[in-house]
């Protein structure tokens, strides 16, 4: 178990989704590493007085034997002061002895001596490694020494180091076990590794679900205005159904991704308001009404600008600009990483669940050919079941399941988008207290002593062949140690961290790429065919933002609501002409206001083209907002 250094909120967010910096080796301490080709880089954060340490550096040892000089090992200075007094003054002892180029003398030597290690101790071990004491003892008092300790630190932060011993495996952090084998494999790099380590790399760019999901997008769009559009259609639209097809369980390839894949999506943007609801960004309810009220603004002053530009006969389609395509939103968000606060990207979540269940509200009131109210009364007892369940704090997640699956049923079957399954699932999962960590680290120690003890046994017996695994105290030890490793998370937390890459990268890529493909053929010789078009388009380029930022900063102006925690107003604005950009739903509206007519044609084109500009509006913006300032150990300001 890591020896714990306590973090700053603030610095977790974004360091985990960064690197160390690169080896220097001119300034870092680096063995190896000398071999042509296929090396593989260890960067180690460590602290002298560790047990933690102390125990992994045999297996680094073994690692470097067997390796060779295709391995290069980097040590870094990550001491905790705080649970090991003397740590800071040790590390800077052993950048001392670097001065001599001494450092891996001195570092096997600190190693080698047990605990407790003081003053009087440091400098025998310095004398015994046959360095200048004099120097020595002037260079302990150099302030420059000291700062590169505290560059470490810093770095090891913004990396989101909290604990000792963290380790990179070629600017990745290794999350796997620490014993020999585990982590010569990935050392070695056999071609699951290399993939693995390739898309975790991937992963960690803060951009990466932005850009998957646009690629997707991108593709869509092109394949839907190619040779192949007539291929790419049947695809979309061909029919699956659970049951007879057709029947009431009969949905298109396009359906099921934006009405039951789509509900993982919902289900883990629902985890993360909950999360700030509880003790967030949205934790104050003024901060909470915020993208309520900015929801209704959405929808009312894109409206408006379509019906000044439409009075007459075209009217009807008021409400194709009215919904926000939040998956993409989010995604153009997360390009911008930390230029959009945690805050910000909480408040536009919270803002998409309102304006979806606003746009739904919409269709069942106006379009109402396919909604059959009588099976929301289902439906409510369904979302009722799941209460109940979190209120006897069932943790098993069948019950959970059936339920969601009945939920969704219903709402499907009230023609109401079945997506919003997930919201209510998320808002059902239970939550544990967080444990005592006391009671969780004597239960895997125990586990742990008793496992090392029968090794010991095993080994003491000699003759014997049978192995660890296959003693009855394996078994013990593996389900004690799971279950304290499960503790540390709820099941809501479990389900997030389970399903969030599964959101990301499979999810919203194939609702993109079964959503976005809309021709851009349309028949623009009818009468009153650009006021659709420049009315669907400015009331998603113009009147969500304006609807927004009027909207909330309104309710802040009287107090009602409060801005989003660490936004700046250029950033605020980039993010409500975000929202502009719209999705399926908007094209559904498009075709139940016109009937499939050729008005709907055009204002399907004027989606993407008010989703095209609302997004140049929306990175401009971004691009324009500062960038948040940090201090030198990489916290915000």
């Amino acid at each position: 178990m890591a020896d714990e250094h306590t973090q700053d909120p603030s610095e977790s967010a974004e360091g985990r989704g960064r690197g160390p910096r690169p080896v220097d080796r001119r300034r870092d301490h680096a063995r190896g590493g000398h071999a042509r080709q296929g090396g593989v880089t260890v960067i180690l954060y460590g602290d002298y007085l560790c047990p933690y340490c102390r125990r992994l550096r045999p297996v680094l040892e073994r690692l470097r034997r067997a390796l060779g000089e295709r391995m290069t090992y980097v040590y870094r200075q990550f001491p905790n002061e705080r649970a090991h007094p003397g740590a800071e003054f040790i590390s800077i002892a052993a950048e001392a002895a670097g001065r001599q180029n001494r450092f891996w003398d001195m570092h096997d030597a600190l190693y080698d001596r047990q605990p407790p290690l003081d003053r009087r101790i440091v400098l025998d071990i310095a004398r015994d490694c046959g360095l200048d004491m004099e120097r020595f003892e002037r260079d302990l008092e150099d302030g420059r020494l000291r700062r590169r300790v505290e560059d470490d630190l810093a770095d090891g932060r913004r990396s989101g180091v909290a604990g000792t011993p963290t380790i990179f495996v070629d600017g990745v952090r290794y999350e796997g076990a620490w014993d020999f084998h585990s982590m010569l494999e990935a050392l070695e790099q056999p071609v699951g590794v290399r993939v693995k380590r390739t898309a975790r790399a991937f992963a960690n760019l803060p951009a990466s679900a932005g850009i998957v999901l646009l690629i997707a997008a991108a593709a869509a769009l092109a394949l839907a205005n190619s040779a192949v559009a007539p291929a790419y259609g049947r695809f979309v639209g061909a029919e699956l159904g659970i049951g007879p097809i057709p029947g009431p369980l009969t949905m298109s390839v396009a359906e099921w991704c934006s009405e039951a894949l789509l509900a993982v999506f919902f289900l883990i943007v629902g985890l993360e308001i909950r999360r700030e609801v509880t003790a967030g960004s949205l934790a104050d309810p003024r901060a909470a009404a915020a993208p309520v009220v900015a929801a209704v603004g959405g929808v009312v002053v894109p409206a408006a600008i379509y019906l000044a530009l439409n009075p007459g006969p075209t009217a009807a389609g008021w409400s194709a600009p009215a919904d926000t395509g939040i998956a993409f939103t989010l995604g153009v968000l997360a390009i911008f990483g930390a230029r959009a606060s945690a805050g910000l990207k909480a408040f536009v979540a919270a803002y998409a669940v309102v304006d979806d269940i606003l746009s739904i509200l919409i269709l069942a009131i106006f379009y109402p050919r396919d909604f059959h109210p009588g099976w929301l009364l289902a439906a409510g007892a369904s979302a009722g079941a799941l209460v109940i369940l979190n209120r006897w704090r069932v943790y098993a997640a069948w019950p959970y399941l059936a339920a969601s699956a009945c939920l969704w049923l219903f709402l499907h079957m009230a023609g109401v988008s079945g997506a919003l399954t997930g919201v209510a699932l998320a808002a059902a999962l239970p939550a544990r207290p967080t444990p005592a960590t006391g009671p969780l680290l004597a239960q895997a120690a125990t586990a742990l002593s008793e496992l090392e003890h029968a090794e010991s046994e095993l080994k003491r017996a000699g003759g014997e062949r049978r192995r660890l695994e296959q003693e009855p105290i394996w078994e013990w030890a593996s389900r004690n140690l799971s279950a304290a490793a499960a503790r540390l998370l709820s099941p809501a937390e479990r389900i997030e961290r389970n399903l969030e890459p599964w959101s990301t990268y499979v999810v919203l890529p194939l609702f993109a790429f079964t959503a976005a493909g809309v021709s851009l053929t349309a028949d623009m010789g009818a009468p009153a065919a650009g006021r659709v078009l420049w009315g669907v388009a400015l009331g998603l380029a113009i009147g969500k933002p304006l609807g927004i930022a009027g909207a909330a900063w309104a309710a802040v102006g009287t107090r009602l609501a409060v801005f989003p925690a660490e936004a700046s107003r250029p950033a605020f604005i980039g993010a409500a002409c975000l929202c502009g950009i719209g999705d399926p739903l908007s094209i559904l509206m498009a075709e139940q206001a016109f009937g499939g007519g050729p008005y709907a044609g055009i204002a399907k084109v004027g989606v993407l083209l008010g989703s095209a500009l609302a997004a140049v509006l929306g990175v401009a913006a971004l691009c324009l907002s500062p960038p948040p300032i940090t201090r030198a150990d990489g916290r915000a300001v």
